[in-house]
């Protein structure tokens, strides 16, 4: 560094500077030292001579009052007015034992010692403090400090009324070493006792100080000398004089004012080297916040927003700190934005899938971690898309933003996660739940969405289905845990059972059926699907006047594959929607063609329970109608009763659109849904289809016959025809015939059949029919 640079000059300006602040410190605080030192001292022993003076007076009050509860005492005075020594002297011991006193006595009227517990008199022995007696006679109690032999005592007197005073209480405590030690440590200074010997010469009584320090306390000039602060303070005696001494040594007190002058000298010595260094940084510090603002910058870019910069200089970088923080907290607070628009749900408030998805990733991690279970749930919300039609998008947020908040209320504990992953579609995690607790939850939930709910004062009724999955019994993988959520849940809502847990009998063809999914796909645009009829026999005339469509699928490498392989599965996924309409198109055109030919056979097609809740299903069969040219009254739809009781209000609205038409409807499967009569006389249904189930087994169990025949009274007498379906014998035939069942529909009368082949058994059946009836008595025709 060159002499004659600003660096140079910098250092030795900032040397000077300090040499000389540092000289001149040290001189005006080592004079405030001095005197602080010999100022705190007389403070302390002013403070300390109050101190002492109310310990004093403690001590006399503590036996004061100590006195006279012995002296009131009843028995205590009638010992003394009996002179009954023995119990004088127990009471004397024992009270003077409480406090700790170090002599007790008892003095008559004349002066003498009647009593001492402490064995410095003995009865009858004149009492050496008569004035103590005397104030006492005036006052009613008195203390004073005494030499008693060559001990000190403060003592107090108090007197024995029995009503008059009769003799006198004495209570005092010995001044000592352990005295003089306790009042050190309350004054933090050193206390000691002396006493003017006949001679004049102070003898010490008690001191605090140690053995060899005892001698200089005769010589209280000697103490000044040594540098100490004293103050003594006369007490209130009788008969010797007794002081207190109190002192303060000023080498102690300016102990930690050395230790101050020699910090100080060692601070000069080291500012002289921190000025030397600091000059030499001086220049470099002028390009540090610069760098600081540098490293802020690249921190930002690499997105980590934890801390704000720190210069708080008032200058122009310190006002280009402030604007690199306000762009910290406006870059953070658009991202914070950004990542609750990536993680929440916006309607709701709960996670979206994203973060459920993580969430649920680490939870799976944990658990392998602890060896613990978790659950997981899918939940869908069931009739919510009749009340976006019916109501409103606008009220379907609502009740959506009141799932959640009737979701989350609950669950019980903060980490579990209730989320919406689109639609009305939730998910809930359950960390460390076993399926027993998974249950439960469900179980809470389900009675959480019964309780009504009134939304701009429509009242709302929704249900839900939630399928529930463990792991790892139900499996380790995140998305096989929801894929697997996802088919308990659609099993749950297809079986109307609230939840359901997973089964592996629900998957266990998963692979097979994704193929199947797509080749199903492929079977209705390229028209491999073909529709069979199955004949309805009038069980009064024999004649056959209507057929039930029934879809088939002749798989070109598979062959046949059974209806119920594919029709629950399309109903899971969804598509059973497509399959419904390709089947109603098909039926009503095969309807028409057989009305050209002169047959005249009403058709009946299968509605599904999601085709029931949608709004627009009589407009498609409007639609239908008006290409084929068919007349709403040759079609008959039949829906099944569960899928009927789904959402009763919104199924009977589409039935009467549908009926309104012209169309036809019959309820199939009756008796396996629990329908409700009172929904039952509200449809405007023409047809009652008897369950197979109950057909079958009219002749194996009672119960069975006598469902059957309730069932044709109940449709008679509400106006409807009754259709049993099942039939595979004639004697179940037969005995449907004798309980005045309308129709009837089975394997004994014929199979479904593809169109060609039900028209060359139409010309058989009615062949035969009519052979049998003109070959029938006449009672019977």
């Amino acid at each position: 560094m060159r002499l004659h640079s600003l660096r140079a000059r910098i250092a030795l300006v900032f040397v000077v500077l300090m040499l000389v602040a540092q000289a001149a410190a040290f001189l005006v605080i080592n004079s405030v030292i001095l005197k602080n030192a010999n100022r705190n001292a007389e403070e302390q022993l002013a403070v300390a001579e109050r101190v002492f003076a109310q310990v004093l007076r403690g001590n006399s009050e503590q036996l004061t009052q100590a006195a006279s509860v012995v002296a009131l005492d009843f028995g205590f005075r009638e010992a003394v007015a009996t002179h009954d020594s023995k119990t004088v002297a127990s009471a004397l011991q024992n009270h003077g034992d409480r406090i700790h006193a170090d002599v007790v006595m008892l003095v008559d009227l004349d002066g003498k010692l009647i009593a001492d517990s402490g064995g410095v008199g003995h009865e009858g022995m004149a009492f050496p403090f008569p004035k103590l007696i005397r104030t006492v006679a005036k006052k009613g109690d008195a203390s004073s400090f005494g030499m008693i032999g060559p001990r000190a005592y403060q003592l107090v007197a108090v007197p024995v009324k029995a009503p008059i005073a009769i003799a006198w209480v004495v209570m005092g405590f010995a001044v000592d070493d352990a005295l003089a030690r306790d009042l050190s440590s309350l004054t933090s200074l050193d206390v000691s006792f002396l006493t003017a010997g006949d001679d004049g010469k102070w003898g010490v009584l008690a001191s605090s100080l140690a053995d060899g320090a005892r001698d200089a306390l005769t010589n209280q000039a000697q103490l000044s000398a040594d540098g100490y602060a004293t103050r003594i303070m006369r007490l209130h005696s009788e008969g010797r004089t007794i002081e207190v001494l109190l002192e303060r040594s000023l080498n102690e007190a300016l102990a930690p004012f050395h230790r101050l002058q020699s910090t100080l000298l060692l601070i000069t010595l080291l500012g002289v080297l921190i000025s030397i260094v600091g000059s030499v940084l001086t220049a470099r510090s002028v390009t540090r916040p610069i760098a600081a603002l540098t490293q802020f910058s690249k921190r930002i870019g690499q997105g980590d927003y934890a801390a704000p910069i720190e210069i708080r200089q008032n200058d122009e970088i310190g006002e280009l700190a402030r604007a690199f923080n306000q762009m910290r907290d406006g870059i953070s607070e658009r991202e914070k934005r950004i990542t609750e628009l990536a993680y929440m749900d916006r309607l709701t408030g709960l996670p979206n899938r994203a973060l459920f998805n993580d969430r649920l990733q680490q939870a799976i991690a944990a658990a392998m971690r602890e060896n613990r279970p978790l659950s997981v749930m899918m939940m869908d919300l069931d009739r919510f898309k009749y009340v976006n039609d019916t109501l409103g998008h606008p009220i379907g947020d609502m009740l959506l933003c009141e799932v959640a908040k009737r979701l989350r209320a609950a669950l019980q504990r903060k980490s579990d996660t209730v989320a919406r992953l689109g639609g009305d579609e939730f998910a809930v995690l359950l960390p460390a739940n076993d399926l027993p607790s998974a249950r439960r939850v469900a179980t809470r939930m389900l009675r959480a969405l019964e309780e009504p709910i009134m939304i701009e004062g429509q009242l709302v009724d929704v249900g839900a289905s939630i399928g529930i999955v463990t792991f790892p019994q139900n499996g380790t993988d995140m998305n096989v845990l929801l894929r697997r959520a996802d088919i308990a849940m659609y099993v749950a809502k297809r079986s109307n059972l609230g939840f359901a847990l997973y089964d592996e009998r629900h998957d266990e063809h998963s692979a097979e059926r994704l193929s199947l999914m797509s080749e199903l796909r492929q079977a209705v645009e390229h028209d491999q699907l073909t529709l069979y009829y199955q004949p309805k026999v009038d069980l009064a005339t024999h004649r056959v006047k209507y057929v039930e469509a029934l879809v088939r699928w002749e798989h070109p490498t598979r062959g046949f594959v059974a209806p119920d392989q594919f029709i629950p599965f399309a109903e899971q996924t969804g598509y059973i929607k497509t399959i419904s309409r390709w089947v109603a198109d098909k039926a009503i055109g095969q309807c028409a063609a057989w009305r050209r030919q002169g047959i005249e056979l009403a058709v009946s097609v299968n509605v599904s329970a999601r085709e029931l809740i949608q709004s627009t299903l009589p407009e498609i069969f409007q639609g239908l109608l008006d290409k084929h040219g068919v007349a709403p009254e040759w079609i008959w739809i039949e829906i099944t009763e569960s899928a009927i009781m789904d959402d009763p209000n919104h199924a009977i609205e589409t039935l009467d659109r549908l009926h309104a038409l012209g169309i036809r409807l019959s309820i199939d499967d009756f008796g396996t849904g629990y329908s409700s009569l009172s929904y039952l006389k509200r449809m405007p249904v023409d047809e009652l289809k008897i369950d197979k189930s109950f057909v079958m087994g009219m002749f194996q169990h009672k119960d069975d016959e006598t469902i059957v025949r309730s069932t044709i009274d109940l449709g008679h007498n509400m106006g409807l025809k009754v259709v049993a379906e099942g039939v595979e014998t004639e004697e179940m035939l037969e005995r449907l015939r004798a309980l005045r069942c309308d129709l009837a529909q089975g394997f004994h009368l014929s199979r479904p059949l593809p169109p060609a082949k039900l028209e060359a058994w139409l010309d058989v059946w009615q062949t035969t029919t009519q052979t049998a009836l003109l070959a029938a008595p006449p009672e019977e025709a």
